[in-house]
């Protein structure tokens, strides 16, 4: 059974790391370099990924986070890894249930005009701007986490 949870330890972290990286610097991008005529589909497709993503990433955390505090017990408070994964988790949840659903509303309002063409136009280019440093802290924190993975004793 131990090894069962080691498995899916390594495969919570590379599904998440490995999503967000794969959304936000692969997909995302294609997406609107594809759909340059049509950026207001492009931009609900990213958001749903974007969506879809912290899901997978409330999951991961939740279940790396039980692992390292049942494996390690009140030890793991001094962890560098499980202080990272920590942040990542709130993170992740700023992102999801705070600015994700503030650029939706954002889009909506701006209805049936694209939001860029708006006037709130700046706004929602702030807020996404926000979005993308946030999301870019998420994925260097991921990086360091699966690049300085600590083998056995996690």
């Amino acid at each position: 059974m131990r090894r069962l949870a080691d498995a899916l330890y390594d495969v919570a972290l590379t599904l998440w790391v490995g999503g967000l990286w794969t959304i936000g610097y692969l997909v995302a991008p294609t997406l609107f370099a594809a759909m340059s005529r049509d950026r207001q589909t492009a931009g609900m497709l990213a958001g749903k990924l974007f969506e879809l993503m912290g899901w997978v990433g409330l999951a991961c955390a939740t279940y790396l986070l039980l692992f390292l505090l049942l494996r390690s017990g009140s030890v793991v408070m001094r962890r560098w890894n499980f202080w990272l994964l920590l942040l990542m988790l709130v993170l992740t949840a700023v992102s999801l249930f705070g600015l994700q659903p503030l650029l939706a509303q954002l889009r909506a309002d701006a209805l049936p005009r694209e939001v860029m063409e708006s006037v709130l136009r700046n706004r929602f280019a702030a807020w996404h701007g926000v979005s993308s440093i946030l999301y870019l802290v998420q994925s260097v924190l991921g990086l360091l986490l699966v690049t300085r993975a600590e083998r056995g004793g996690r």
